[in-house]
């Protein structure tokens, strides 16, 4: 089943089909069993570690969270790093990603934090390693950008992501629906963000009965980057020709949201150029493209070389104010309870 048909099983009417409600069958008992194989790290247990993940397959803004909790840290002083899979990348052994790190080496999302947050990132498979790494190195939070079904990695709070437009779906295992995991693993995070405004309440019907109301998180466009030179053009209004028709690109999970957000600010989308997510771009795929280049800030990361002129849509995760300073405040008793 291609991409677009799969599309509409899970987040339209199509119904999934014998085939895949059988293959959702074998996939919740493969992560079931998984999950009850897995044991916690013991030398991480009750260290302040934070898991900004989601229960959907595909792209719902997590790395932007990521982004913004380490700025809010970092303003109160808080020595934090990140640990990451580094899903994408083309090498295996760990590192300690850098702003001058390669996305082959650390991934695109581990490098797009270190970039933008100046903190240490550790790029691990085994992500236990990496936040024993971030630990020993100095760091007093560690932030995992994804890992809520790792089970082996401890936390002290779970921080779930989802799209408010397409929610979860049809409520249906991989591959019939979009979850990783049953909705009532919802139960046990302690926030559930949602990004954007939802189309109406409907999903929240779903879900079960949470610890906290669920959180409002808008992603908020700021401007653009040129890559080959970092010259930057506030979003409002953007760059002279963009209304004129711009080629966008986007390699994530949820390509139309970056498409809807370009159209939001006055840009022409003349071409629509969807890539997978993390998709590994080479020279062929910019070859005939007429117009300016715009693609996502993640995207970015990749293409300097490839394609110089482009340019790279920054956002940033705007939250409510009183739930930044209830989440600071929650950070800053695990902290002192620690150090008692």
């Amino acid at each position: 089943m291609n991409g677009e048909r799969l599309q509409e099983t899970w987040y339209g009417d199509r119904e999934p089909g014998l085939l895949l409600s059988v293959l959702e069958r074998v996939y919740g008992g493969v992560a079931a069993h998984r999950r009850s194989k897995a044991v916690p790290d013991p030398e991480l247990v009750n260290l302040p570690i934070v898991v900004v993940g989601n229960i959907t397959a595909g792209g719902t803004g997590k790395t932007p969270l990521v982004i913004r909790l380490c700025e809010l840290l970092k303003g109160e002083g808080v020595p934090v790093a990140v640990v990451s899979r580094g899903y994408g990348r083309r090498e295996r052994a760990p590192v300690r990603v850098g702003a001058d790190t390669s996305p082959a080496q650390g991934g695109d999302e581990p490098v797009l934090i270190a970039r933008r947050c100046g903190v240490p990132v550790y790029v691990d498979a085994d992500r236990e390693a990496a936040a024993r790494a971030a630990f020993k190195a100095g760091a007093r939070v560690v932030l995992a950008d994804d890992g809520l079904q790792r089970a082996s990695l401890p936390r002290i709070q779970e921080l779930c992501v989802v799209d408010g437009r397409r929610g979860f779906g049809n409520g249906r295992l991989l591959p019939a629906g979009p979850l990783r995991e049953p909705l009532g693993r919802l139960e046990r995070v302690d926030w559930l963000i949602r990004n954007g405004p939802a189309q109406s309440d409907e999903w929240l019907e779903s879900v079960p009965e949470l610890q906290h109301p669920v959180v409002a998180m808008d992603l908020a466009p700021t401007g653009f980057a040129r890559l080959e030179d970092g010259r930057w053009q506030d979003a409002d209004p953007p760059p002279a020709g963009f209304a004129d028709g711009v080629t966008a690109i986007a390699g994530m999970g949820n390509p139309d949201r970056f498409f809807d957000t370009l159209r939001s600010l006055g840009v022409r989308v003349a071409l629509r150029r969807p890539f997978p997510d993390h998709h590994t771009f080479v020279p062929e795929d910019f070859q005939g493209l007429e117009g300016p280049i715009v693609m996502t800030e993640k995207d970015a990361v990749k293409c300097a070389d490839l394609a110089p002129a482009a340019w790279a849509l920054r956002v940033e995760a705007r939250l409510p104010a009183d739930w930044e300073e209830a989440w600071l405040a929650s950070i800053r008793a695990m902290l002192e309870e620690l150090d008692s």
